[in-house]
């Protein structure tokens, strides 16, 4: 990989304009400007959520310039998030990297988020050191929950994922359920580590091969917590640690048993976590746990690469580029952008 390759990297998929600056494979600077109007709202409005990234794109650019100690003339080449994600917010994204790229007559490079979330590993400073190939993803945020089988940096396969909620929209959810503000999964996650896990027991899905399904638990905690309310208005305020730790339990212990089960069948034992979700603390004891009895080699990026950032979207523009592999500028934002129509598998 050439050291002296400098691309920036801009990311708009939801609520968060990002952008940052890599060399070879070091970061030089990942700057995010977060949108706090959703919280409001108990979840992002899209059309806030675009108007939002117009008039961070900029600052946020220049900002990650700046910390840099890089000028525009010194770009190699901008990579984007072409999709999935909010239609509006990738637009903005896409549009700016277009638009600058044409003036400084450099390539253009499109990158799929959820690739990007997987290939964060291989920042330099991600790891002590990157996962060998083969090894399984569990990538995990507030859009997705999926089991990737990842061959090479561009060789994958996605042998399980959601059939309707992803993780981290469970935790939201069921937050909100409890009174939480949004987004609830960071604070279902610190209030749980106060909490009993085994204080109460909410059903978990029964889906078959390496798929997820998460909208029954919400359903389950649902109607649990209604029959509680009726006996008792204040069940919630009295016993929020341990819903939160018992909640926890059971998304990761969902999560856990899918992943254990297709290192087990695939004879694979390195064994990576990605996306927002892979921040919790829960999650992390459990992969701990099987890297000390089932001899998993275990990989758990940085948080600042765990959630939608632009330092993983400049990684993945970093190993295009060094493949030649640039886009046209009539290329357009993707909402729906499955990893597969990416990669061979």
């Amino acid at each position: 990989m050439s050291e002296s390759t400098i691309i920036l990297g801009i990311e708009s998929s939801c609520d968060d304009t990002s952008a940052a600056v890599i060399k070879g494979n070091t970061i030089l600077s990942n700057i995010a400007a977060s949108q706090a109007i959703h919280n409001e709202y108990g979840g992002v409005v899209p059309e806030l959520a675009s108007r939002a990234h117009q008039q961070n794109i900029i600052p946020t650019v220049q900002k990650s310039l700046l910390q840099a100690n890089i000028q525009q003339n010194a770009i190699s080449a901008i990579g984007f998030t072409r999709g999935p994600g909010l239609l509006g917010s990738l637009l903005v994204g896409t549009s700016f990297a277009k638009s600058l790229a044409m003036s400084l007559n450099v390539p253009l490079i499109e990158v799929n988020h959820l690739q990007a979330h997987i290939l964060a590993h291989f920042i330099d400073d991600a790891n002590s050191v990157p996962p060998k190939f083969p090894f399984l993803c569990l990538t995990v945020s507030g859009g997705h929950t999926m089991i990737v089988l990842v061959k090479d940096y561009f060789k994958m396969q996605i042998l399980g994922k959601t059939i309707d909620d992803a993780a981290g929209e469970a935790f939201d959810k069921i937050g909100k359920l409890l009174e939480l503000d949004y987004p609830a999964g960071p604070i279902v996650d610190r209030l749980g580590q106060l909490g009993n896990e085994d204080a109460f027991v909410f059903s978990k899905p029964k889906v078959p091969d390496y798929d997820y399904s998460f909208s029954g638990i919400k359903t389950s905690v649902l109607y649990f917590v209604q029959k509680k309310l009726k006996d008792n208005p204040d069940f919630i305020e009295q016993n929020l640690n341990d819903l939160c730790a018992s909640v926890q339990k059971t998304i990761v212990d969902t999560l856990m048993v899918k992943l254990e089960k297709a290192a087990l069948d695939y004879g694979i034992n390195e064994i990576a976590i990605a996306g927002g979700v892979s921040a919790n603390s829960a999650l992390r004891k459990a992969m701990g746990e099987n890297a000390k009895f089932k001899g998993w080699n275990v990989y758990i990026p940085k948080f600042e690469y765990t959630t939608d950032n632009a330092a993983m979207i400049a990684m993945v523009a970093q190993l295009k580029y060094e493949r030649g592999e640039f886009a046209p500028l009539t290329i357009s934002a993707s909402a729906r952008y499955d990893i597969e129509q990416d990669f061979d598998s």
